[in-house]
């Protein structure tokens, strides 16, 4: 049974992609950390077109190798076939935009961990699984790693799986240019061009420039090239011509480029060209597995390829199934499609890190209510945060849907110690209180405090707003709320917005539904929205539309506890529980409230504490998930 779409071989490393642009390699100050290698890149970028996508490959067993592994997992690749090499370190690269045509590079690939593939690495039922077979040219390079592909191609044939080559010339990587010419494409040589003819049998698609057809075939003139590598292989043949576009040829080669079949092209700002070609495989492997016509297929790749020349990285640049089609549709408004609003909201949202079905957080990210309670110190507070954590495990124990809200200035090492337990983990960022809203310290006044945050922490605002504050409250508020998401969004941190409108006025059934509109109206697009607990549902049904019409692929709402009995949120469980939208909740005082009074008196010891908060943490978890489940909605 083919359970796989398809499996890339070869190259994988971690991209460190310089933050600067318009500078020298050598003045880089900071660094953006991607997964990279040809394969790996393709890989992903299948995956996210909907392609059930794998990759065989090997990487250290080490942090970076851990990376490349955890972030095709988040992408949706099988990772089955990619192996832990112990003696081997993972293939680094370094990499700059200097300007539109100039994008250096180092490779630090010397007997990095993917060039020890081996034949033992090629497993028959894997390959079995798949409906067909990707390989890139530098794993022909050398014998080991050639071995490695052709027992994979030749299985491919075995089973009836169809095969392709991306050419993906690299002269460095075969040994033709120095360490610091990472970035030539092209040197002739007579023993490579042998070596990938030897091969092109294998292939029922192969890819390249014309540069690399000029490899494979033997001539710097296209035609004889392409006529060369037609002369050892019936595979259809297609020709990436840059701005040009690309030509596809699936039988004779005529004596014009122009005569082969294409697909349309698309007029944008090349800003980096680095990792294009990938994102051009990704989408004319979707083409070609979907059984489209050529033009079809061609028109997938060259707007695949023109979203990886506009935006900064490789993989982070390929778009998701949803934004393809959105782009086929509507077409450019904005060259610079990194630069496009409507295009970079739908990248960001359907390309997150993670989606999450549901989340049952546990909230300790107060403060000022902490600080006030009798016997506190910011000792004994972060203590207490670390006492919650332990609840929190305690009752997670490593499953799915379960998260925490916790700060840095008095949570510390509850907030660092989180971090890789799988949970969902908020941290908030306005100062207790504050109205109109103003942020913590650490945030900084050009809120550049957010760069050292982890990845994984979602940035949580709470704004006591409503409809009929003040313009000059509205204006205030609104700015911070502004700057903050594209804050937010600079260091791809997720954003949660907080908005309790019943601590500021009277609320109605459609009060938190136009603070939501107006929130969009200026352009905020939090990733999730954390709203008090409301009483009908038409309040709810109100504040459900407003978010999924205009932003169908948020994360979604948690429910905040207001301090609330448990019998008190049940009820607002219960009613909540009705919409697909809500995720779950994030709740405090009604876990900690008592026992946080009791355990800074000294009337009870830490294991006391952790337990009796696990059991309230337990109960409202079980209230949620039987809410659910008598509403019957599947997320």
């Amino acid at each position: 049974m083919k359970t796989l779409d398809v499996i890339t071989i070869g190259r994988s490393s971690v991209d460190l992609y310089g933050a600067q642009v318009g500078g020298r390699l050598e003045d880089m100050g900071s660094f953006q950390k991607y997964i990279g290698g040809s394969p790996t890149n393709m890989a992903a970028g299948m995956a996210r077109l909907g392609l059930k996508s794998a990759l065989i490959t090997r990487v250290g067993d080490e942090h970076m190798g851990r990376f490349i592994r955890e972030e095709l997992a988040r992408e949706g690749v099988n990772v089955d076939g990619v192996k832990t090499d112990a003696e081997r370190l993972t293939a680094l690269v370094l990499l700059g935009i200097r300007d539109e045509h100039q994008f250096p590079l180092i490779f630090y690939r010397e007997n990095c961990a993917d060039m020890a593939l081996c034949e033992d690495d090629i497993a028959e039922d894997f390959i079995a699984s798949s409906r067909s077979v990707i390989a890139t040219g530098t794993h022909l390079s050398h014998p080991r790693t050639e071995a490695a592909v052709l027992k994979a191609l030749q299985l491919a044939r075995k089973h009836g799986a169809q095969t392709a080559l991306d050419i993906d010339y690299r002269p460095n990587l075969w040994g033709l240019a120095g360490h610091g010419d990472g970035e030539s494409r092209f040197i002739e040589s007579a023993a490579v061009t042998a070596k990938l003819q030897a091969s092109l049998h294998y292939f029922d698609l192969i890819v390249g420039t014309e540069e690399e057809f000029h490899i494979a075939g033997g001539s710097t003139d296209t035609i004889t090239a392409l006529r060369a590598v037609r002369a050892v292989s019936k595979a259809t043949l297609v020709c990436k011509r840059g701005a040009m576009g690309a030509v596809a040829f699936t039988g004779d080669v005529p004596d014009s480029l122009d005569d082969g079949q294409t697909g349309p092209g698309f007029p944008i700002e090349v800003f980096n060209v680095l990792g294009a070609g990938d994102g051009f495989m990704s989408g004319l492997t979707k083409g070609w597995l979907d059984g489209e016509p050529w033009p079809v297929a061609l028109k997938y790749a060259n707007a695949c390829g023109a979203f990886a020349v506009s935006r900064h990285g490789c993989t982070p640049a390929y778009p998701s199934l949803a934004e393809l089609q959105f782009f086929l549709a509507r077409g450019v408004v904005t060259p610079a499609l990194r630069k496009d609003a409507d295009l970079e909201q739908i990248h960001w949202s359907t390309n997150r890190r993670k989606q999450w079905s549901s989340v049952r957080a546990f909230a300790f990210d107060h403060r000022s209510q902490l600080e006030d309670v009798a016997g506190a110190t910011p000792e004994k507070i972060g203590r207490f945060k670390e006492l919650c954590l332990d609840a929190t495990l305690a009752v997670s124990q490593g499953r799915e849907g379960f998260g925490i809200l916790c700060d840095n200035r008095l949570g510390k090492s509850a907030l660092h110690r989180a971090s890789g337990k799988g949970l969902w983990i908020g941290r908030p960022v306005e100062w207790p209180g504050s109205r109109p809203l103003t942020l913590e310290p650490e945030i900084g006044p050009d809120y550049g405090g957010l760069s050292e945050w982890a990845l994984e922490n979602v940035v949580k605002v709470l704004c006591f707003c409503h409809p009929d504050d003040q313009p000059e409250m509205q204006a205030a508020q609104e700015a911070t709320i502004t700057r903050l998401f594209h804050a937010c969004r600079r260091n791809r941190l997720e954003m949660l917005l907080e908005i309790i409108p019943s601590k500021v006025s009277a609320v109605d059934d459609a009060t938190t539904a136009k603070l939501i509109s107006r929130f969009y109206d200026i352009g905020i697009y939090p990733d999730w929205w954390k709203l008090e607990p409301m009483q009908t549902n038409a309040a709810w049904a109100a504040t459900c539309d407003a978010i999924q019409s205009r932003d169908p692929h948020v994360q979604g709402i948690v429910v905040l506890g207001l301090g609330q009995s448990e019998a008190e949120l049940a009820s607002s469980f219960r009613l909540a529980a009705h919409y697909p939208l809500v995720k779950g909740f994030a709740v405090g005082r009604t876990i900690h409230g008592d026992m946080g009074r009791a355990w800074m008196a000294g009337e009870v010891d830490d294991a006391t504490a952790i337990a009796t908060m696990a059991d309230n943490f337990r109960r409202l978890v079980t209230v949620w998930d039987e809410a659910r489940a008598a509403a019957g909605v599947s997320v």
